[in-house]
């Protein structure tokens, strides 16, 4: 039986919209039928136009501007059952204090008026992470999150897994790893550490979901890893992409 754990992140650029043309065909590449993908996320509160409803979509508030106007309405209102808050807070400026604030006044009225089930902040996996981390859930232990929001990105697979395992020994929660990708130089160690990792998660049951960073044309910045790009720049899937929809479990090239 396939286990569907694997969120395609889905870069907002794909689509299209004002001054650009994006690529919304490069949606019919993927596998959603009998492959491992579970759902989409594209960093933000609107569903891709493209998805057309093939897969679950997971809205995010991505920084404290969606907690506010359209965008909130857009979660508010949406009939998706799970959401993402807050992408890395302990980098942008964002107090666990005000983050906690805005956790009791909105995101809790929407799990408790909605129904929905709620991703606590994901962080990255450095100590100012953690402690920031450590910070928010000690603030809203009196309604923590349904899922533990987490991020990785190291080169070596066997520090990834100690990650996830010392997270998991802190904290009960069901975990999400929102990103995570190798960020080695060398193709050879990019495709055994995704390799590691996939098959580490898909076969452990305190993972409930997981996404490897990212579908997108460009780089988003210079300390992703060009090798672990999941799209070319032209709108086609990578190997890489190909074998993290199609295998399971995952073998090496």
């Amino acid at each position: 039986m396939v286990v569907k754990k694997r969120c395609l992140l889905w870069d907002w650029t794909n689509s299209s919209g004002p001054g650009n043309p994006g690529v919304p065909w490069a949606m019919d590449q993927c596998n959603f039928h009998d492959g491992p993908l579970s759902s989409v996320s594209n960093w933000n509160t609107w569903v891709p136009p493209e998805l057309n409803g093939r897969a679950p979509f997971r809205p995010m508030i991505h920084l404290e501007p969606q907690l506010s106007g359209p965008e909130w309405d857009w979660v508010w209102n949406s009939d998706q059952p799970i959401v993402q808050y807050f992408n890395e807070p302990d980098k942008n400026n964002i107090s666990p204090e005000r983050a906690a604030q805005a956790w009791h006044d909105q995101m809790v009225p929407l799990r408790q008026q909605k129904g929905k089930k709620l991703v606590g902040p994901a962080v990255s996996s450095d100590e100012n992470g953690k402690n920031w981390l450590a910070d928010f859930m000690n603030r809203v232990s009196d309604q923590p999150p349904d899922f533990l929001g987490l991020h990785y990105y190291g080169t070596d697979g066997n520090d990834a897994i100690r990650y996830l395992e010392e997270m998991h020994s802190k904290y009960p929660q069901p975990i999400v790893v929102s990103e995570i990708a190798s960020i080695d130089r060398n193709i050879g160690s990019v495709y055994n550490f995704t390799v590691q990792l996939a098959n580490y998660m898909d076969n452990t049951d305190w993972i409930f979901e997981y996404g490897f960073f990212g579908c997108m044309r460009n780089l988003a910045d210079g300390f992703v890893s060009p090798d672990a790009q999941l799209m070319q720049s032209d709108g086609h899937f990578t190997e890489l992409m190909v074998k993290l929809q199609n295998e399971q479990p995952m073998v090496p090239p």
